[in-house]
C-alpha cells in the first residue's frame, strides 16, 4: 500500500509540475510577451533663436536652442530599465548638439516624459550653413536612442529609436517636423 501511495504522490507531483510549466509558458507567450517601448517626440519648440548677418565681416551669428518633449511609453507588464543615453541634433549629417538622458526606470504600463534642451553650438562651422541661412530655412534632424532591458525570467535587451526631420523657418521662427519611430528586441 505504501508503494501505491508513493507512486500516486509522484504522479500528482509530476502533473503539478507539468501544469505549472504549461501555465508559465502560456503566460510568457501571452501576457508577459515582451513588447517594444514606444518613444515619441511630442513636441519640439525653438525656445531661443538669435541670428544676425554681419555684412562687413561676412559672418553670420547664430544661437539656437530647441526644447524637445520626448515621451517613452512602456506597454509591458514588466518594468523597463534604461541606460544612460543621449539625444542628438544633426545638421546635414554632422552632429551639432547633444542632450544627456540619465538612466532610469519606467514602471509597467507607464510613461515617462523627458524634457530635453538641445543647443546647436557647432552650426557655424558647417559649410552649407550660410547658404541655408540666406535661403531662410535651416534643415535639422533629432535622434534619440534609448537602450534598456526588460526582465522576465531573463533580461531581454530592447532599443527604442526616435528620429525627427525638422525645418526651421528663420524669418517666421516657425518649425515643421516629421518623425519616425522604431524599436528592436
Amino acid at each position: 500500500m505504501s508503494k501505491k501511495i508513493l507512486c500516486l504522490c509522484l504522479w500528482v507531483a509530476a502533473a503539478t509540475v507539468a501544469l505549472g510549466s504549461l501555465l508559465l509558458l502560456l503566460l510568457g507567450l501571452t501576457v508577459f510577451k515582451p513588447k517594444h517601448p514606444i518613444t515619441t517626440v511630442d513636441s519640439i519648440a525653438v525656445s531661443d533663436l538669435h541670428f544676425s548677418i554681419d555684412v562687413a565681416e561676412l559672418r553670420v551669428h547664430l544661437n539656437v536652442t530647441l526644447n524637445a518633449n520626448v515621451k517613452v511609453k512602456n506597454p509591458n507588464r514588466l518594468d523597463f530599465t534604461y541606460a544612460n543615453s543621449s539625444a542628438f541634433l544633426i545638421y546635414r549629417g554632422k552632429e551639432v548638439g547633444e542632450a544627456a538622458i540619465p538612466a532610469g526606470e519606467i514602471g509597467a504600463a507607464q510613461s515617462l516624459n523627458l524634457n530635453l534642451t538641445l543647443m546647436a553650438d557647432r552650426l557655424l562651422s558647417a559649410s552649407d550653413f550660410y547658404s541655408d541661412v540666406i535661403s531662410g530655412t535651416l534643415p535639422l534632424q533629432t535622434n534619440v536612442k534609448l537602450p534598456g532591458k526588460l526582465r522576465l525570467l531573463i533580461d531581454i535587451s530592447v532599443v527604442s529609436y526616435a528620429s525627427c526631420d525638422l525645418e526651421i523657418h528663420l524669418a517666421s521662427r516657425s518649425l515643421d517636423q516629421k518623425c519616425h519611430y522604431k524599436a528592436k528586441l
